[in-house]
Protein backbone atom coordinates (compact mmCIF):
# COMPACT_ATOMS: atom_id res chain seq x y z
CA UNK A 1 0.00 0.00 0.00
CA UNK A 2 1.29 3.44 -0.89
CA UNK A 3 1.81 5.91 1.94
CA UNK A 4 2.32 9.64 2.49
CA UNK A 5 5.79 10.91 1.61
CA UNK A 6 6.39 8.41 -1.19
CA UNK A 7 6.75 9.46 -4.80
CA UNK A 8 3.48 8.65 -6.56
CA UNK A 9 4.01 5.95 -9.22
CA UNK A 10 3.67 7.53 -12.66
CA UNK A 11 1.23 6.13 -15.20
CA UNK A 12 -0.30 6.76 -18.58
CA UNK A 13 -3.80 5.31 -18.89
CA UNK A 14 -6.55 5.50 -21.50
CA UNK A 15 -9.38 7.76 -20.38
CA UNK A 16 -13.03 8.43 -21.00
CA UNK A 17 -13.71 10.32 -24.22
CA UNK A 18 -10.53 8.99 -25.87
CA UNK A 19 -6.90 9.90 -25.37
CA UNK A 20 -4.80 9.22 -22.32
CA UNK A 21 -3.96 10.80 -18.98
CA UNK A 22 -0.38 10.84 -17.67
CA UNK A 23 0.18 11.63 -14.00
CA UNK A 24 3.57 13.36 -14.40
CA UNK A 25 2.17 15.63 -17.16
CA UNK A 26 -0.20 17.19 -14.61
CA UNK A 27 2.64 18.69 -12.52
CA UNK A 28 2.94 21.15 -10.90
CA UNK A 29 -0.76 20.74 -10.24
CA UNK A 30 -2.12 18.60 -7.45
CA UNK A 31 -3.98 15.38 -8.24
CA UNK A 32 -6.67 13.41 -6.49
CA UNK A 33 -6.60 9.77 -7.58
CA UNK A 34 -9.59 7.87 -6.37
CA UNK A 35 -9.66 4.16 -6.98
CA UNK A 36 -13.10 2.57 -7.12
CA UNK A 37 -14.35 -0.96 -7.80
CA UNK A 38 -16.86 -0.67 -10.66
CA UNK A 39 -18.70 1.80 -12.89
CA UNK A 40 -22.41 2.37 -12.29
CA UNK A 41 -22.70 0.56 -8.96
CA UNK A 42 -24.43 2.45 -6.12
CA UNK A 43 -21.40 3.45 -4.01
CA UNK A 44 -19.19 4.16 -7.01
CA UNK A 45 -21.89 6.27 -8.65
CA UNK A 46 -22.38 8.33 -5.49
CA UNK A 47 -18.63 8.82 -5.11
CA UNK A 48 -18.25 9.94 -8.75
CA UNK A 49 -21.22 12.31 -8.43
CA UNK A 50 -19.80 13.84 -5.23
CA UNK A 51 -16.39 14.48 -6.79
CA UNK A 52 -18.07 15.77 -9.95
CA UNK A 53 -20.29 18.18 -7.97
CA UNK A 54 -17.15 19.74 -6.46
CA UNK A 55 -15.10 19.74 -9.66
CA UNK A 56 -15.06 23.55 -10.00
CA UNK A 57 -13.78 23.84 -6.41
CA UNK A 58 -11.07 21.25 -7.03
CA UNK A 59 -10.06 23.08 -10.21
CA UNK A 60 -9.94 26.40 -8.33
CA UNK A 61 -7.64 24.70 -5.82
CA UNK A 62 -5.28 23.68 -8.65
CA UNK A 63 -6.29 20.03 -8.36
CA UNK A 64 -7.19 17.48 -11.05
CA UNK A 65 -9.57 14.68 -10.05
CA UNK A 66 -9.07 11.26 -11.66
CA UNK A 67 -11.17 8.20 -10.96
CA UNK A 68 -9.44 4.87 -11.67
CA UNK A 69 -11.01 1.45 -12.05
CA UNK A 70 -10.40 -1.66 -14.13
CA UNK A 71 -13.47 -0.91 -16.26
CA UNK A 72 -12.96 -0.31 -19.99
CA UNK A 73 -13.00 3.12 -21.62
CA UNK A 74 -16.30 2.14 -23.24
CA UNK A 75 -17.76 1.46 -19.78
CA UNK A 76 -16.39 4.79 -18.50
CA UNK A 77 -17.93 6.64 -21.46
CA UNK A 78 -21.32 5.06 -20.78
CA UNK A 79 -21.02 5.84 -17.03
CA UNK A 80 -20.10 9.49 -17.71
CA UNK A 81 -22.93 9.95 -20.18
CA UNK A 82 -25.54 8.33 -17.94
CA UNK A 83 -24.63 10.45 -14.90
CA UNK A 84 -23.39 13.67 -16.57
CA UNK A 85 -19.85 13.28 -15.22
CA UNK A 86 -17.05 15.67 -16.20
CA UNK A 87 -14.28 14.21 -14.03
CA UNK A 88 -11.56 12.16 -15.70
CA UNK A 89 -12.10 8.41 -15.52
CA UNK A 90 -9.01 6.37 -16.32
CA UNK A 91 -9.13 2.73 -17.39
CA UNK A 92 -6.62 0.39 -15.74
CA UNK A 93 -7.78 -2.84 -17.40
CA UNK A 94 -4.33 -4.43 -16.93
CA UNK A 95 -4.41 -3.61 -13.22
CA UNK A 96 -0.78 -2.42 -13.18
CA UNK A 97 -1.60 1.00 -11.71
CA UNK A 98 -3.91 -0.53 -9.10
CA UNK A 99 -1.08 -2.87 -8.12
CA UNK A 100 1.48 -0.04 -8.07
CA UNK A 101 -0.71 1.87 -5.61
CA UNK A 102 -1.48 -1.24 -3.54
CA UNK A 103 -5.26 -1.10 -3.98
CA UNK A 104 -5.71 -4.48 -5.75
CA UNK A 105 -6.31 -6.71 -2.73
CA UNK A 106 -7.99 -9.85 -1.56
CA UNK A 107 -11.47 -8.98 -0.33
CA UNK A 108 -14.25 -11.05 1.14
CA UNK A 109 -18.02 -10.90 0.98
CA UNK A 110 -20.49 -13.40 2.37
CA UNK A 111 -17.65 -15.75 3.25
CA UNK A 112 -16.14 -15.80 -0.24
CA UNK A 113 -12.75 -14.30 -1.01
CA UNK A 114 -11.91 -12.60 -4.29
CA UNK A 115 -9.52 -10.01 -5.70
CA UNK A 116 -10.79 -6.48 -6.14
CA UNK A 117 -10.08 -2.78 -5.82
CA UNK A 118 -10.21 -1.42 -2.28
CA UNK A 119 -11.87 2.00 -2.44
CA UNK A 120 -8.89 4.28 -1.83
CA UNK A 121 -8.12 7.94 -2.46
CA UNK A 122 -4.60 9.34 -2.90
CA UNK A 123 -3.83 13.08 -2.79
CA UNK A 124 -0.64 13.94 -4.70
CA UNK A 125 1.11 17.29 -4.32
CA UNK A 126 2.59 19.41 -7.11
CA UNK A 127 5.99 17.71 -6.74
CA UNK A 128 4.53 14.26 -7.37
CA UNK A 129 4.70 13.16 -3.72
CA UNK A 130 1.85 11.44 -1.93
CA UNK A 131 0.46 13.96 0.54
CA UNK A 132 -2.32 11.83 2.01
CA UNK A 133 -3.99 8.44 1.58
CA UNK A 134 -7.52 7.45 2.55
CA UNK A 135 -7.97 3.65 2.74
CA UNK A 136 -11.27 1.76 2.88
CA UNK A 137 -13.12 4.94 1.98
CA UNK A 138 -16.65 5.51 3.21
CA UNK A 139 -18.29 7.52 0.41
CA UNK A 140 -20.54 9.84 2.41
CA UNK A 141 -18.76 13.17 2.97
CA UNK A 142 -15.51 11.88 1.48
CA UNK A 143 -15.26 14.35 -1.43
CA UNK A 144 -15.61 17.27 1.01
CA UNK A 145 -12.80 15.90 3.18
CA UNK A 146 -10.51 15.41 0.18
CA UNK A 147 -11.33 18.92 -1.10
CA UNK A 148 -10.40 20.45 2.26
CA UNK A 149 -7.09 18.53 2.22
CA UNK A 150 -6.34 19.64 -1.36
CA UNK A 151 -7.03 23.28 -0.47
CA UNK A 152 -4.67 23.04 2.50
CA UNK A 153 -1.68 21.95 0.35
Amino acid sequence: MISAGQTAPDFTLPRDGGGTVTLSALRPGKVVLYFYPKDDTPGCTLEAQDFNARLAEFTAAGTTVIGVSKDSVKSHDKFCKKHGLSIILASDESGHTCEDYGVWLEKSMYGKTYMGIERTTVLIDGDGKVARVWNKVSVKGHADEVLAAAKSL
